[in-house]
């Protein structure tokens, strides 16, 4: 994810970056563009195109525990992003099965990183549809570790710990949901 941001943030500054003109004196002092640096593109309002994977994730009354854990960690503008992405996204019920002091801790700010890790264990940089996963393959998550995916009559288990319920297609990548939390190996 770390990754992700610099190129994001690098390609942000080429954008905005002025450039020098040769008829202009590099004595003149040049105007800063007004730029907000608040609200990211999580923040853009777009009530016609289709909706990315937060806003999705938002609107479902199934996901409200994962959504306050992406806004905890802080991760919602880079999840607002082109992507893709394919999130592989817990259920409130899934949570529910992580003791209640644990999830409380991770919520805390003081254990943001942690919260961090462990969500970017749910993102994969890419589509990925269901149809196109195969058994025994492992996807690299962006928190740099690996998930391994089983077919196993019809059905698709993420790290032998959740199953695929649905799969919702988004403007910037895929959500397939899940019974179950992902925790990563421990480093």
């Amino acid at each position: 994810m770390k990754k992700l941001l610099n190129i994001v943030f690098v390609f942000s500054t080429i954008i905005n970056c002025s450039c020098n003109d040769t008829n202009v004196k590099t004595d003149q002092p040049v105007a800063e563009p007004d730029v907000k640096v608040e609200g990211g593109q999580a923040s853009v309002k777009d009530d016609v195109s289709a909706k990315d994977v937060v806003k999705i994730a938002s609107g479902s009354k199934d996901h409200t525990t994962l959504v306050a854990a992406i806004k905890q960690a802080e991760l919602v503008n880079a999840l607002s992003n082109a992507g893709p992405f394919t999130i592989f996204a817990p259920t409130n019920a899934a949570f529910d099965k992580i003791p209640k002091e644990t999830l409380e801790n991770l919520m805390k700010n003081e254990n943001k990183e942690q919260l961090q890790d462990i969500l970017q264990y749910h993102v994969y940089v890419g589509t990925i549809k269901t149809d196109m996963m195969e058994d025994g393959q492992t996807l690299n998550q962006v928190n740099g570790q690996n998930i391994t995916i089983t077919k196993k009559d019809g059905k698709i288990i993420i790290n032998n710990a959740a199953t695929v319920i649905s799969s919702i297609p988004a403007a910037n990548g895929i959500i397939h949901i899940i019974d179950g939390v992902l925790l990563p190996p421990s480093k």
